[in-house]
């Protein structure tokens, strides 16, 4: 069963401190290139025809709330816990309860590098193979830190496997996980509910819930669409400074940043 026509979602992860940024502040809410950041991913999803996102919150949730101040049809919710980015996105479930299926991307709220075009690119693969699931992958010289994408012999969706959790084989791998997913809000949440925290981090891992599918029978498409740019994170003042330059001049040399 495909998703509702023509109706995409985004639910952006950004309950998150930033413990390491040596600031108070939500981490999503530092200023990239002049702006929130989070605001650059609201941006980015406008872009690509989003048409209603839902910000799950948590620390210092008034902070973020007025960082995004403005937008239309902003939906949030609350992330009482840290309980892991599965946790996180089970925390908009109600609001697709009695609701016909539709597409969602769920995505980070600290990518302020994010590209509509990457968003389009995405969904439409998605659409174009009837996807339950799909990702938008990016291969990088260096991979440390990242999940990494593990594919099969025909070179399908296998899994993700966090780098906390990989083999010494699986660490060799380039291709990895930027955390741009698209789902079917039902097998999104079908398969949340089945998450466990038998892992290293004792966190519920949304990384999980494309495999779970995959185990189920479903479509699950994996796509190299990311830049390696794209992908740098944002975990400390100094990869905050080195974003916010590469955002600059991505600005000044055509004026629409991730449109």
């Amino acid at each position: 069963m495909a998703g509702e026509p023509g109706k995409v979602d985004a639910i952006l992860l950004a309950a998150g401190k930033g413990t390491r940024m040596g600031s108070d502040l939500p981490k999503v809410v530092h200023e990239v290139a002049g702006r929130p950041m989070i605001q650059w991913v609201v941006e980015a999803c406008r872009s690509a025809g989003v048409d209603r996102v839902v910000l799950v919150v948590g620390y210092q949730a008034q902070s973020v709330k007025d960082a995004v101040h403005g937008y239309d049809d902003l939906h949030f919710v609350t992330q009482a816990e840290q309980l892991g980015t599965g946790h996180a996105a089970q925390m908009a479930a109600p609001l697709y309860q009695d609701q016909p299926p539709r597409d969602v991307f769920v995505l980070a709220g600290d990518g302020p590098l994010i590209r509509a075009q990457t968003l389009k690119t995405l969904l439409d693969r998605h659409r174009e193979r009837n996807a339950a699931a799909s990702l938008a992958t990016a291969v990088i010289d260096d991979p440390t830190g990242y999940g990494r994408i593990q594919r099969d012999a025909n070179g399908d969706f296998l899994r993700i496997v966090e780098q906390k959790d990989a083999t010494p084989e699986q660490l060799a791998i380039r291709e990895v996980n930027p955390s741009y997913y698209c789902f079917r809000s039902d097998r999104l949440f079908d398969g949340l509910g089945k998450v466990r925290n038998d892992n290293k981090q004792g966190e519920y891992y949304i990384t999980d819930v494309p495999g779970l599918l995959l185990d189920e029978g479903d479509t699950v498409e994996v796509i190299d669409a990311v830049p390696a740019e794209d992908i740098l994170s944002i975990n400390t003042p100094e990869q905050l400074a080195q974003v916010d330059q590469v955002l600059q001049a991505r600005l000044s040399s055509d004026g629409k940043g991730q449109v």
